[in-house]
Order: C-alpha cells, then sequence, then structure tokens
C-alpha cells in the first residue's frame, strides 16, 4: 500500500539574488495511514513553514506533496478550499472556537460546513463529544469551560468530518501542565480508537513522546529521525532529549 503523505525533494525559498533563505531544503519523507508523526525543531528550523505547505497554506518552490495519491501543490486556488474542507483537519494552538457557539454548536458547524443532513448532525456531536470525554458540556460556551475542555472541543472538531490528515500546530502551547497532559491523551485516543493519522509540530519533547515517530529539522532540512518502537513513553522521551542534545538545545519539558 501506498503512503497516505508523501513529500518529494521540497523545498520552500524566500527572496532573490543575494537574500535567499532556504526555509525548506530539499525535504523527503512519507506517512502511513493511521500513524502518529512529530515534526521537531528549533524556531527557524523550517517546522512551521512545512506544515503550511502540506496544510495548503502556503506552497512550495519545488518539490510535490501528495495526499492520497493526489498532488496537492497543483491545486488550483479555487480548488484549496475544497480540498482543506474534504482532507484535513486542523488543530491550532488558541483554540479557534467561536465565543458565540456552544461547545456542542463548535463541533457542528464543522459538520454543517460539509453539508451533512441537519438530522444526522446531533447524533454525531454527541457521539464524538462522549469519545472525547466533553460530551456533558455540549451546552457550554467555551468562556465556561477550563483550557483543556476547549482543546478537547477543537480536536472534536477536527476529526468529526473523518479527515484524512489531521495537522496539529504546538497544540499544548497555550495550556497549562494537567491540561497539555490530558490534551496529549486525546490526541493518542484519536490514533488510536478513531485510527486518525496525525501530524504535529511542536518543540516540546514531553509532547514529542506522544507520537510514533518523530523527524527532526535544523537549518530547514532533516537532521535526524527517531521510531518509538516498543519503548515506553519515558524511554522514548529520554531518546528524544538525547537527540535534541546532539542539536544543540531544545526544551526539555518533563511534565
Amino acid at each position: 500500500m501506498k503512503p497516505l503523505l508523501q513529500l518529494e525533494h521540497i523545498q520552500k525559498i524566500y527572496g532573490n539574488g543575494g537574500g535567499v533563505t532556504r526555509a525548506i531544503d530539499d525535504i523527503s519523507f512519507s506517512v502511513e495511514n493511521g500513524e502518529f508523526l512529530g515534526i521537531m525543531g528549533a524556531s527557524g528550523s523550517g517546522k512551521t513553514t512545512l506544515l503550511n505547505c502540506i496544510s495548503t497554506i502556503d506552497t512550495v518552490s519545488a518539490g510535490a506533496i501528495r495526499l492520497d495519491g493526489q498532488d496537492i501543490t497543483r491545486l488550483r486556488p479555487k480548488e484549496l478550499a475544497k480540498f482543506r474542507r474534504e482532507n484535513l483537519g486542523f488543530i491550532f494552538q488558541d483554540f479557534n472556537l467561536l465565543d458565540t457557539l456552544t461547545i456542542g454548536e463548535n463541533i457542528a458547524l464543522a459538520l454543517a460546513i460539509r453539508r451533512t443532513a441537519p438530522q444526522a448532525i446531533d447524533p454525531q456531536v454527541q457521539a464524538m463529544a462522549n469519545t472525547l470525554n466533553i460530551g456533558d458540556i455540549l451546552d457550554k460556551y467555551p468562556y465556561q469551560v477550563s483550557g483543556g475542555q476547549k482543546q478537547r472541543c477543537a480536536c472534536a472538531r477536527a476529526i468529526i468530518n473523518h479527515p484524512k490528515l489531521v495537522l496539529a500546530d504546538e497544540p499544548t502551547g497555550a495550556l497549562d501542565s494537567h491540561s497539555a497532559q490530558m490534551l496529549l491523551a486525546t490526541l493518542e485516543d484519536m490514533h488510536r480508537q478513531l485510527g486518525a493519522t496525525i501530524l504535529m509540530v511542536t518543540h516540546d519533547a514531553f509532547s514529542a513522546s506522544y507520537a510514533q515517530r518523530i523527524l527532526f529539522l535544523r537549518d530547514g532540512a532533516i537532521f535526524s529521525e527517531l521510531r518509538r518502537g516498543t519503548d515506553s513513553r519515558k524511554g522514548f522521551f529520554d531518546k528524544i532529549l538525547q537527540v535534541l542534545t546532539m542539536m544543540g538545545g531544545g526544551t526539555t519539558d518533563v511534565r
């Protein structure tokens, strides 16, 4: 079987002449269906640019990005919104919830945009909310719930349309230690129980230890790759710290 996501010799170059910056410098890798992949690197390493290119928010300078066999770098501008809506789920650091909608309505919005039949929306929202342990707060507004509950709402909204790929950009960055652990456990459940394919960008070794595999970026290129295999999460965390040390630093959060 072909990988779900394939990146082939991706480059992203800013500027011209003597002021050229290679934000991404010839990166190639693939992501299997149902895999939980972490992308790590310091500020300026290219990890956010890479995520933006995969999500079609930004365009590549060279190379191909294929999702389920479709080269998304060739999509026309008018095709991009439809592609994102039908194939991608997003989990942002700042939740991006609408304050005037309840938790349930925020989750349902993703279904409404996909033009799901109205009678089918409530049962799907309730089922997904129960899976993520927020079934009892669907009538509350974002300001009435905790940061961790907001982020689980964001997870529910991201996964409810069963996207091919879920993209998480520093998802624990705005959370306290307890909420961060709850969110990471939620991502792990999404991966294991719901079969979600997740690509998570993070600078935090603790967060990265929940992934199956990590790609480490430095100066726009892949510096190293680490697979969890049969390691415990603590064992994997220790190996991540070793790689970060070799790279010359990194977060050593030990929540």
